[in-house]
């Protein structure tokens, strides 16, 4: 009679075990990370933000508002790094308070856009009908006018205080936002999770904002990203025409405007306000782009 030998499990290698499925939020991170355009443009942001936000404890606004013409157009030295304006004014200091503000307005002015777009686009794509078709076509109609003549005439009908410019471009920009959330409301809700959710007789205002919104998410942060660097360039476009936040209160715009007369005699009134406006919205559409390719559902298969 033979007896069983009792054998003893071999371990796995460490290798073989399986690792834990990655949730969507960790693939779109990890698709994020890889591209190298996206994370230049986040070291870049992240410069700009401590540059403009950290510069304030160095300059104050009484720093950036101060004039003297005895120093006016006076070239970059160490006592004023980039120069002086028209004024005398210290350009370092008023592009630091100035990048504040035209970052205030632009991630201000974004997030109006997100909402007017999200609540139209939304609307129109779940409804359908007649209230899609007449929300459509004012979208189109408002699509048809040049943004910048938009912004014009309704700076010069408001004037050019912060919290109107802020308004003007949130108003004057939300119609891209629109059709892409209605064409999102418009697949999202034909899928057998909408339909049943419906057939049980779950409210409208839940199968919108818990249902569908959140499956929609996606393309409004990539919108609401490349909405903050088109805002900053539509302040720029009008203040840089004498329409927009007036000085003394600097932004890097109202910077730019009547460097003009001095392109070649005093370079640094617009090479720095100018390269910093540059670095900004570059930096941001590459962030874009980078949220784009990490959160497409096509590049999930990864």
């Amino acid at each position: 009679m033979t007896t069983a030998t009792p054998t003893t499990a071999v371990p796995r290698p460490l290798d073989e075990l399986e690792a834990p499925p990655l949730t969507l939020g960790q693939m779109a991170w990890r698709r994020f990370r890889r591209h190298k355009m996206a994370m230049a443009g986040v070291v870049i942001l992240v410069l700009l933000l401590v540059y403009s936000f950290g510069g304030v404890l160095l300059y104050s606004e009484a720093d950036a508002n101060a004039t003297n013409t005895g120093i006016r157009l006076n070239p970059p030295s160490a006592e004023h790094p980039f120069g002086t304006d028209t004024v005398g004014g210290d350009i370092l200091a008023r592009s630091i308070h100035g990048g504040r503000i035209s970052m205030l307005i632009g991630i201000t002015a974004a997030l109006l856009e997100i909402v007017i777009g999200v609540i139209i686009g939304a609307v129109a794509g779940y409804y359908g009908g007649l209230i899609d078709s007449l929300l459509m076509r004012f979208t189109e109609a408002m699509l048809n006018i040049p943004q910048i003549f938009l912004l014009i005439v309704m700076s010069k009908i408001v004037g050019g205080s912060v919290l109107f410019i802020i308004l003007i471009i949130g108003l004057t920009s939300w119609m891209y936002v629109a059709r892409i959330v209605r064409a999102e409301f418009l697949s999202i809700k034909e899928n057998e999770f909408i339909l049943a959710a419906k057939a049980i007789g779950t409210p409208t205002r839940q199968i919108i904002f818990k249902h569908i919104l959140p499956n929609s998410i996606a393309p409004i942060v990539v919108a609401a990203t490349l909405g903050v660097a088109n805002a900053i360039l539509a302040e720029a476009y009008i203040s840089f025409l004498g329409l927009g936040v007036q000085p003394p209160t600097p932004t890097w715009g109202n910077m730019l405007d009547g460097s003009y007369n001095y392109i070649e005699t005093a370079p640094w009134l617009w090479i720095f306000p100018g390269t910093l406006i540059v670095l900004t919205v570059l930096s941001i559409n590459f962030v874009g782009d980078g949220l784009r390719d990490a959160l497409d559902p096509r590049s999930r298969s990864m």
